[in-house]
């Protein structure tokens, strides 16, 4: 009796410790946080970054004389007024729910207040799309830089499909990269029904409406003709307004023929009208950053861990997608 006495004894002091221990990592954890910012606007030149990457190679292949020449020249051209052009790079990388939305909203509210007529707003897209109204949200973030005459050029590295592309469409100059998947302009609606397995379990569902249409389908409920047919006039109508959008921004574009819900690579998507040139955004870039100042522009804040989940919830169903698409 007097072993186990002191067995409890020593893991109630054993508790004691951990919580004791724990208690403070969460309290200097929580103080840390809170004298960092929340949010953030970060701003990173990319002409050095670039830079330094093809001078890793020319300190071997120049003579040492002719590469100190050049590092000269390059650092009296910074130092020197600046005459030159802004170029602005945003980075947006769509889930489902286009949560990113969230960040560019502030970056072009930034650009927006400083930009010049001669600026320009490149904008690294990669998404394969998903819901219409946080997608139509994106899109028209980057119609406020087109409003203000500012140049919008979207680099399509890999995939720009439905929403992706809705907010591509958007932009002066569509840039992608040969296989890069393209197009999808369509809209569609899974929804499970689980009617009949309620049904054949004497499982009783009631969902109770006011207003005919108030829902057309729902997982549980019976979906009658009346329903499934409007809510396919739905989609119908959606769609309309996605191809209006589309021959909007691309009025050259065929849209019998690119606005059926298929997707192409971008060598095919240049044939169709889609794109407008095929390169890499990171060739664009470069080629820029010899007569352009290039700024990364990223909006910054600490995520909640309910974001965090979300985001990798998201990422998973974009996974997924990726291997559907995979050749």
């Amino acid at each position: 009796m007097d072993i186990l006495h002191d067995a409890l004894g020593f893991a109630a002091k054993g508790f004691v410790v951990f919580a004791t221990v724990a208690a403070t990592v969460v309290f200097v954890i929580a103080v840390a946080r809170r004298k960092q910012p929340r949010a953030w606007l970060r701003v990173k030149r990319l002409n050095e970054q670039i830079d330094a990457l093809g001078d890793a190679l020319r300190a071997n292949l120049m003579r040492k004389k002719d590469f100190r020449k050049l590092r000269k020249q390059r650092k009296k051209m910074k130092s020197a007024p600046a005459t030159r052009p802004n170029v602005f790079v945003l980075e947006f990388k769509g889930d489902l729910f286009a949560s990113a939305v969230r960040d560019l909203r502030e970056e072009v509210t930034a650009i927006a207040g400083v930009a010049g007529k001669d600026d320009e707003v490149v904008v690294r897209l990669e998404s394969a799309g998903g819901a219409v109204p946080h997608y139509g949200l994106a899109a028209a973030q980057l119609m406020r830089l087109r409003e203000r005459e500012l140049k919008v050029t979207v680099c399509i590295d890999r995939i720009a499909a439905s929403g992706g592309y809705m907010m591509a469409c958007v932009a002066d100059k569509i840039i992608a990269a040969p296989f890069a998947i393209i197009g999808s302009i369509g809209v569609v609606a899974q929804v499970p029904n689980l009617h009949r397995l309620l049904k054949k379990h004497d499982v009783d569902f009631q969902e109770m409406t006011a207003g005919e249409f108030k829902r057309t389908v729902s997982v549980f409920g019976e979906i009658t003709e009346r329903g499934r047919k409007k809510f396919q006039e739905e989609l119908e109508d959606t769609h309309l307004l996605f191809k209006e959008f589309v021959k909007a921004h691309r009025p050259n574009l065929d849209l019998d023929e690119v606005a059926t819900g298929e997707h192409w690579l971008a060598r095919r998507g240049l044939e169709l009208g889609l794109v407008d040139q095929l390169r890499t955004s990171d060739e664009y870039l470069v080629d820029r950053a010899r007569e352009a100042n290039v700024y990364q522009v990223s909006f910054e804040r600490v995520r909640s861990l309910r974001e965090r989940l979300g985001r990798a919830a998201a990422n998973a169903i974009a996974g997924s997608m990726w291997s559907v698409l995979s050749p």
